[in-house]
């Protein structure tokens, strides 16, 4: 299971605006659980950032979690983008992509 503990908000923000060159400013920091057919499959904080200078969005989601077999880590940082519009979308939208890109 993936957990989103274990890194700062300074080490998200940096992801954010690495992933998609903008400015990013903490907003606030939300308690997600994610299930499928009725087992966790994701439960953590996703912190939720205001974002400046980017064509798109002005909000994206970021977290972390453990690579499997590897004491490192990985970062996701989501757009604020229909179909993804809170939290937990982002983090079903980055499982689903997960699961195509391992098939």
């Amino acid at each position: 299971m993936m957990t989103g503990v274990g890194v700062t908000s300074d080490q998200l923000k940096r992801a954010v605006e690495t992933q998609h060159g903008c400015t990013a400013t903490l907003a606030q920091s939300v308690p997600v659980k994610e299930t499928f057919e009725g087992k966790t499959v994701w439960e953590g904080v996703v912190h939720v950032f205001s974002i400046h200078g980017h064509p798109k969005a002005n909000k994206a989601y970021a977290w972390s979690s453990p690579i499997e077999g590897s004491d490192k880590r990985r970062f996701f940082a989501v757009l604020h983008q229909p179909p993804v519009t809170s939290p937990a979308e982002a983090v079903r939208a980055a499982i689903v992509a997960e699961q195509r890109a391992a098939r």
